[in-house]
């Protein structure tokens, strides 16, 4: 009963402050695997891309993947409402207010102020993933990173297509394809 407690506590607090949407939530998913352990950082990598390649939002989806992991289906299904709870009563609020505050100054200036908050969290997770999907650690210490050539090379191909026009109209179910068929090959 404590862990689904615990469990609702750590997802709700995510809710609550992951701002900028699902990827925001996944340094909070990070400070859960340091702190309870409930994953790796492995299984967080791996937790990221599977919440990523199914439908649904990242967020809810890694944390009814997270809950599951922890806690079967209980944890899952305790994760997952305690993760959009906070969204949910906020939204509520929200459009409540907005027609009252939509033209403050003051709202217009914390808005302002919270998109570098959700780019610099969102930037954070990324490289987060980044370093986990693309060097093996060798050891505790964060010095010693083996590079991993096959999963650079991916990421390389997969960043500079994604900028170039003719890919740019690619659905993102391409990509993540593309990038799985050449995991495996290159793995070979």
């Amino acid at each position: 009963m404590m862990t689904l407690l615990l469990l609702f506590y750590e997802f709700f607090k995510t809710g609550l402050f992951s701002i900028g949407g699902g990827l925001a939530t996944i340094p909070f998913l990070r400070q859960m695997s340091v702190q309870h352990g409930w994953m790796s950082e492995l299984e967080l990598a791996n937790i990221i891309a599977i919440a990523e390649s199914t439908p649904g939002p990242i967020g809810v989806n890694a944390a009814t993947y997270v809950g599951y992991y922890a806690m079967g289906v209980l944890g899952a299904i305790t994760a997952t409402l305690a993760l959009v709870l906070p969204s949910l009563i906020t939204i509520i609020l929200i459009a409540k207010a907005l027609g009252k505050w939509a033209n403050s100054k003051v709202v217009g200036h914390l808005f302002r102020g919270l998109r570098p908050v959700a780019i610099g969290l969102i930037a954070a997770a990324g490289y987060s993933v980044f370093k986990v999907a693309t060097f093996f650690e060798l050891d505790l210490s964060p010095f010693a990173l083996q590079i991993h050539i096959p999963a650079l090379i991916i990421f390389a191909v997969m960043l500079v297509s994604m900028q170039l026009k003719p890919f740019k109209k690619l659905h993102p179910l391409v990509y993540i394809l593309i990038g799985g068929v050449a995991g495996a090959i290159l793995q070979m």
